[in-house]
């Protein structure tokens, strides 16, 4: 975790360094040759500089030591500095596009100077250069902040080379585009604001688990012996690489309860080891062994259940026959219409099948692959 935040905040120095720089020179370019979209592309080169700050400010705090207030730690922080980014990015762009629109009704010639475009020039192959290196390094450490600052960069040069492209029409053909143009940049920076914002809301309200993630956990977890299957797998975030999670096991009923215990040990540890994901709870579902009616009763169960649409799983089947009941558990893909409506002809099915038994479901939601 150290070695991480240690390359964030490197790379993000290495950031504020270079946009600055651009923005300097990009203003005072804007300034001598009247280019509103030069000045509009330096003070996007500042918003990005400014990002950067707030990326380190959230990365040592999302690095605070866990509290009695806050006992699953800071980790969270790297959102909310994504939200504060996302709203200086919105924040610019509208600034920009309204400094721009004046410009429209209020025009004034541009005065290319050669220093001017040489300048512009640079800045393109600068920000290529600092896009790659810097969504490379956000890609080592899945730093989604890294990342997006990378695309962002590589964006920028995008619109400095429509600013040269300006620039040459107006030598050329003497026809000022540059508070269209400016508008335009302008908006791409608010888009790029939106996207930013929209991504880091879904993110605190709560994302689906990475799909490569939670088929590695089930298969570490199912390679153990006694475990028959593994369901129900929850992960909530409390920052980058830090999950706490619960998952359910399926065992023979014949395992005592020590033997779960040890079993249900192994699995944390081994889990946290492989992955750092802290599983705070293991669930098990037992397996009926004693009666091999009751296996035929469960695949024909699993046949009519299956072969509903939008039923994804079954998992969970236990008979009891002293009590006569059986109990599963389903899970509805959100595609379906109306979950509710087809749970329960779901469950008038299986009640025709065995109207001896008291039919237990249980619909499970979509969490995990």
């Amino acid at each position: 975790m150290q070695n991480r935040d240690a390359i964030i905040i490197q790379t993000s120095i290495i950031g504020i360094l270079t946009n600055i720089a651009l923005a300097a020179f990009k203003a005072f370019v804007g300034v001598i040759s009247h280019s509103i979209a030069i000045t509009m592309d330096a003070v996007n080169n500042l918003s990005d500089a400014l990002s950067s700050v707030i990326t380190i400010v959230g990365t040592k705090l999302a690095n605070k030591a866990p509290d009695a207030k806050h006992p699953m730690g800071y980790g969270r922080v790297e959102y909310l500095s994504a939200t504060i980014i996302s709203c200086i990015v919105l924040y610019a762009g509208i600034t920009a596009f309204v400094e721009s629109i004046k410009s429209i009704f209020h025009p004034s010639s541009p005065d290319y100077k050669t220093i001017a475009l040489v300048i512009v020039s640079v800045g393109v192959v600068v920000k290529i250069l600092l896009g790659l290196f810097v969504k490379k390094r956000g890609q080592k450490v899945n730093s989604n902040s890294l990342i997006a600052s990378g695309e962002d960069a590589l964006n920028d040069a995008i619109i400095s080379v429509t600013t040269l492209v300006a620039a040459i029409i107006y030598i050329f053909f003497h026809i000022s585009l540059e508070a269209y143009l400016g508008a335009i940049i302008a908006a791409i920076i608010i888009k790029s604001g939106i996207d930013l914002l929209k991504d880091t809301l879904s993110q605190i309200l709560g994302e689906r688990i990475d799909s490569h993630l939670s088929k590695e956990i089930k298969e570490t977890i199912n390679s153990f012996d006694g475990v028959n299957g593994s369901y129900d797998l929850v992960l909530n975030s409390y920052g980058v690489d830090r999950f706490l999670g619960s998952v359910h096991i399926e065992v023979l009923d014949t395992m005592t309860a020590r033997d779960i215990d040890e079993l249900s040990r192994k699995i944390s540890h081994t889990i946290y080891e492989k992955y750092h994901v802290l599983l705070t709870g293991i669930g098990v579902y037992s397996i009926n062994t004693l009666n091999n009616h009751i296996r035929e009763m469960e695949d024909k169960i699993h046949d009519c259940v299956m072969g509903h649409d939008h039923v994804l799983q079954m998992h969970g089947f236990y008979v009891n026959e002293e009590e006569k009941t059986i109990q599963f558990d389903i899970i509805i893909d959100f595609d379906a219409e109306d979950r509710p409506a087809l749970f329960n002809h779901i469950r008038g099915d299986v009640e025709e099948l065995y109207p001896d038994y008291r039919i237990i479901m249980a619909m499970d939601s979509d969490i995990s692959d």
